[in-house]
């Protein structure tokens, strides 16, 4: 059976967390929300670091750069910011046509940074010189979450309908597309051969390559607004409205169960986020009370 052991409770937020991102090699955490700003952590202390930078509206996902120093946010304003976090230094601002940006993420082959936001386009930038090099629609309403396979030969792209959308990341054409929910999907992780998939609908549903259903659950009594796998174990997380954190296998069998009403000082409002530090083995989750919670894994 999985343990988590709370560590650590960092509250300074204002206003409800949406975004957490780390870099586990610098014990860095950084998390943003309505808060129009976003926090740097050390993770070594576990303690509040700094104000990284303000920004002009809530902050929706957090990204950090592979092999550089820098974040991108993406704003409910659909703005993305590139911020050096060693410098503290805003470099380049993103902009999508319209509504707000979702998820962001890169092809670290390609050198190529994506971003989905609520019209149902994609966008990819060169990560060189952040020219736009592509804008395609790949739904016709909103995405609000994507993920890349570990070979980052594939893209899946969840839509508000329900329906996910595996492209191609040589040339970005959709390959697969099928219904799997009966309503939004609010969380896409691959995880070896397989993609994970939470929703509105609180189901969780595992997917071979062809989007054929492997299993299926309802994990949650709200949505799934989280899924973080757990390396080098085979077991994964979930986070959700119904503020609880469920630790699972990967055949789906339920390995753990924390919430307040289980006796855990866990969070007391919808979990929004989940980030886990695969150096330390620590698990990251944050919500709408404000508050970050630092788990050890064992």
């Amino acid at each position: 059976m999985s343990k988590l052991i709370l560590k650590k409770t960092l509250p300074g937020h204002q206003n409800p967390i949406f975004a957490l991102e780390g870099i586990p090699e610098r014990s860095l955490l950084f998390s943003g929300g309505n808060d129009k700003g976003v926090v740097e952590w050390d993770l070594n202390e576990m303690k509040f670091g700094r104000i990284l930078c303000t920004v002009p509206a809530s902050v929706y996902t957090l990204y950090h750069i592979p092999d550089t120093n820098y974040l991108a946010i993406g704003m409910r304003n659909g703005e993305i910011y590139i911020v050096d976090f060693t410098k503290q230094e805003l470099l380049t601002k993103l902009k999508v046509e319209a509504g707000a940006v979702f998820c962001v993420k890169s092809l670290r082959g390609k050198q190529e940074l994506i971003a989905t936001g609520e019209e149902g386009k994609v966008y990819v930038w060169n990560l060189k010189d952040f020219a736009l090099l592509y804008c395609f629609s790949i739904s016709k309403v909103t995405v609000r979450t994507f993920s890349i396979s570990e070979d980052e030969s594939r893209i899946a792209f969840g839509d508000k309908n329900g329906v996910i959308y595996i492209a191609d990341s040589l040339d970005y054409n959709c390959i697969e597309k099928k219904q799997v929910h009966d309503g939004g999907i609010t969380s896409l992780t691959y995880f070896r051969q397989d993609l994970y998939s939470g929703g509105r609908d609180a189901k969780l549903f595992q997917l071979n390559t062809h989007l054929e259903t492997i299993n299926h659950i309802i994990p949650h009594m709200f949505t799934v607004y989280g899924i973080a796998t757990l390396p080098p174990s085979s077991r994964l997380v979930t986070v959700s409205r119904d503020k609880t954190i469920k630790v699972w296998n990967t055949e789906l069998n339920l390995l753990r169960n924390v919430s307040k009403d289980r006796g855990y000082d866990s969070h007391m409002l919808s979990i929004n986020s989940v980030y886990f530090d695969k150096i330390a083995q620590n698990l990251v989750t944050a919500g709408d009370d404000k508050l970050i919670k630092i788990w050890t894994v064992s």
